[in-house]
């Protein structure tokens, strides 16, 4: 479904609350872990137990934000959750990675009226993104996935693969999955 982001002035507002909580967030002493999981719990829509994203973190809205319990995600994390961004238990994120819900059409009278849609992204349980990896709208990674370093994942990858590469595609399977 195609919408406005940029003329919507609700969803600008919303966009707006959400980075001066990510500022905010980004802005705190690395040593008051209780401060920043309060925080986190504040901007995202779901935690479900311990979790841990060092700053900087950015995302636009937030509530479409759902983890899992066992959640870490190292430095430099931007998830664009214009639709649900959904990831499983004991999921590891390494350095530089992106999580895009949004796209715009390829047209571009529509594209420069500010219009875009959105995919919600799908990661599973057992997942280890590796850095700099790109996941692009509408993806679903499954359970107990590998996804190599610089990867940009365009196509959903199945449970139980180690995948890599641009575009991201499965090299084998992960041992006793």
């Amino acid at each position: 479904m195609i919408y406005d982001a940029n003329n919507d002035p609700a969803l600008i507002a919303e966009r707006l609350e959400c980075k001066e909580l990510c500022r905010d967030y980004n802005d705190l002493r690395p040593k008051d872990v209780e401060a920043r999981e309060n925080l986190l719990r504040k901007i995202l829509g779901k935690v479900d137990g311990n979790i841990l994203i060092e700053q900087p973190f950015y995302c636009d809205y937030g509530y479409n934000i759902s983890v899992g319990k066992n959640f870490y995600a190292n430095f430099n994390l931007v998830i664009l959750d214009e639709a649900k961004v959904t990831f499983g238990d004991n999921v590891f994120i390494a350095p530089n990675c992106g999580f895009y819900t949004a796209g715009h059409p390829i047209d571009p009278a529509e594209r420069n009226k500010g219009l875009e849609y959105a995919r919600p992204i799908i990661i599973g349980d057992n997942v280890w993104i590796g850095a700099g990896v790109t996941v692009l709208p509408g993806v679903s990674i499954g359970d107990n996935c590998v996804i190599g370093a610089g990867s940009v994942v365009v196509r959903d990858i199945p449970a139980g693969s180690v995948a890599v590469g641009n575009p991201c595609k499965v090299v084998k399977s992960v041992e006793g999955c």
